[in-house]
């Protein structure tokens, strides 16, 4: 483990070395919250993160995990139909989800109506109403300031760019502190109309893994040693915290000017 500017972070020589530890890392928090609070709030993302995920599908975490207890989340989601090659959930449920025994109604996606209306705005208003129902229901507690949900659990991805989750450096969607989640309709990288956590949100989580592989361009590794060297908060992933722990997991080749 070695630290950067008090940020916690671990080099790996390959993915499937990080894979690894992602796995090990989730299933430990897995089993901590189940029997703390017989639950376990996991939040995805998209990108590289679901293929990363795929030791939880092998022994000993396959049948070990109480799969049944997990409820998961999407920190952003592309508006589009379910069964879009851009869909964070259908990438999710092809690669991962379908594989495991979570309940269906434990597994929030975005409204399917709304999604393939390409209605941003309105999938994000009723995203953030789900969450609100699921803090009544005390599925999801509130952090203690008593403003955002608390997730055990993020499992983000970063950008070349800098940008995690759909907060994209230069667009305001970094400043949202009123709402739990946001829209945006540009976004400069494809497809453009997307919902997503805001920070306060994302940062009020307990637990926070960033994982980043290098995409073979030389503007990853220059983000990551922009974030770890110079702090450099024009990057969305400069702001990332957690209530607990944040760690960020680095392949070879995305640590590599650090």
């Amino acid at each position: 483990m070695t630290e950067a500017r008090h940020r916690k972070w671990l080099k790996f020589q390959t993915k499937d070395e990080l894979s690894v530890a992602m796995a090990k890392y989730t299933a430990h928090l897995s089993e901590k919250f189940c029997k703390e609070k017989g639950i376990f709030t996991v939040v995805l993302s998209g990108g590289g993160l679901i293929d990363w995920l795929c030791k939880l599908l092998e022994p000993p975490y396959k049948d070990s995990i109480e799969w049944s207890k997990w409820h998961v989340f999407w920190v952003d989601e592309r508006v589009c139909a379910y069964e879009d090659p851009n869909s964070n959930y259908k990438l999710a449920m092809d690669g991962f989800l379908s594989k495991v025994g979570i309940p269906n109604e434990n597994i929030y996606a975005i409204d399917k109506h709304y999604a393939t209306d390409g209605n941003a705005e309105h999938c994000a208003e009723l995203y953030e109403e789900c969450l609100r129902n699921l803090v009544k229901q005390d599925i999801i507690p509130l952090c203690p300031n008593g403003k955002y949900p608390q997730f055990d659990l993020q499992l983000l991805g970063m950008g070349p760019d800098g940008h995690m989750a759909s907060l994209f450096p230069g667009h305001p969607q970094i400043n949202v502190k009123d709402k739990w989640v946001t829209h945006i309709t540009d976004s400069p990288k494809l497809p453009p109309k997307r919902i997503t956590f805001t920070l306060p949100v994302i940062n009020s989580a307990s637990y926070n893994l960033m994982a980043v592989c290098d995409d073979q361009t030389e503007l990853c590794p220059r983000s990551i040693a922009d974030i770890f060297k110079h702090n450099n908060l024009a990057l969305p992933a400069a702001h990332l915290t957690a209530r607990v722990e944040t760690v960020w997991y680095l392949d070879k080749a995305a640590a590599s000017l650090l």
